[in-house]
């Protein structure tokens, strides 16, 4: 596959009156074209940063890049002017933000919204811009697009209101489309309408996808690839199948017990114990370590290297180590385990 974006080593602070946030601390990962790779965890682990970051929306005046590339088609993102940025974003890569209201102007009609990328970076008439404009409305699925292209975004429901985010956002045909919880703003159903609505544009179009959300839930039916974040780390990347059901690191195994599903016979679901770390001070060695039960004594004193369990899977815990002792998963990790023919716990079984 086509590698269109390489992540190396980002390494980025914010400097607060507090101190020096190192809210980024070494993140490492690639885009291909054509996939869509989902990066997931808790709320302050990094997630929308890294994509804001590669975007290069982060305010100058309180952002810093310490050390580390952003490689676009062999371009250094960090290295970039804003005027030289400006020509990238909205056509090479896009953004979809979580909530729709704020991200349309509630000024402009939702047709002068659309064509406003057509007309700077495409170079297109104003009619032509508007016809164009009215296809995107119909491929996200608006009804009676040319009558509502003349309407404001109060005139929409907020399904309707991420289908027009939406539309902007592929107005260019973007090499990657950045979605930051682009569904969590919005009720069940309608979420998974837009989900639906965003594979098969996927497809049309063969944009690649980055994913930002907590609900795993959503992971399952998107994406192709996961990382997982925590403290401005990515601890463990794999495929779908390799993270849900073949996962290796405690952070891992945490965020799948919490996660509902049908087969859950608990009243009451499993939380991780404790708060994410304070990254004015990030811990000596590995920061789940004082939030996890299956620590062990180095990992308060050293951080973990990244070990490779297959082409596609790496995971960033001492316990993959050789020496490590031998530590048994939670029971329902285990039980998702048997069922996946890389897993040490295969029986045979099926999904």
């Amino acid at each position: 596959m086509e590698k269109i974006l390489e992540v190396n080593d980002l390494k980025l602070s914010f400097h607060t009156f507090a101190g020096e946030v190192q809210a980024i601390r070494g993140v490492s990962f690639d885009v291909y074209k054509g996939e869509t790779i989902a990066i997931v965890g808790e709320s302050g682990s990094g997630k929308s940063v890294t994509t804001k970051a590669i975007m290069r929306l982060l305010p100058e005046s309180s952002s810093e890049f310490k050390d580390g590339h952003i490689l676009f088609n062999g371009r250094d993102l960090t290295k970039l002017s804003d005027k030289e940025m400006q020509k990238i974003r909205g056509k090479d890569i896009s953004m979809i933000f979580q909530d729709p209201m704020t991200s349309l102007n509630p000024t402009m009609t939702i047709g002068k919204q659309i064509t406003e990328p057509l007309l700077k970076h495409q170079k297109v008439s104003k009619s032509e811009a508007r016809k164009i404009a009215i296809d995107l409305l119909r491929m996200v699925g608006m009804p009676k697009p040319e009558l509502r292209i003349k309407q404001y975004p109060h005139q929409f429901s907020g399904g309707q209101r991420q289908r027009i985010v939406i539309a902007i956002a592929l107005a260019c045909n973007p090499q990657i489309l950045i979605a930051d919880e682009p569904t969590t703003a919005l009720d069940v159903t309608i979420q998974a309408q837009i989900l639906e609505l965003m594979k098969d544009l996927q497809k049309k179009i063969d944009t690649s996808i980055i994913f930002i959300t907590h609900d795993l839930g959503v992971v399952a039916n998107v994406a192709d690839r996961v990382a997982v974040m925590y403290g401005g780390r990515i601890v463990e990347v794999g495929t779908v199948d390799e993270i849900f059901y073949n996962p290796q690191h405690p952070y891992t195994w945490g965020l799948l017990s919490s996660m509902p599903s049908l087969d859950t016979a608990e009243e009451k679901l499993y939380a991780i114990p404790g708060t994410p770390p304070d990254l004015l001070d990030p811990p000596k060695g590995d920061a789940f370590a004082l939030r996890s039960e299956y620590a062990l004594a180095i990992d308060l004193e050293q951080e973990p290297p990244t070990f490779q369990i297959s082409d596609t899977h790496f995971a960033s815990t001492w316990l993959l180590h050789p020496d490590a002792p031998q530590v048994e998963p939670p029971v329902s990790i285990i039980e998702r385990m048997k069922k996946f023919p890389g897993s040490r716990y295969y029986e045979g079984g099926t999904r």
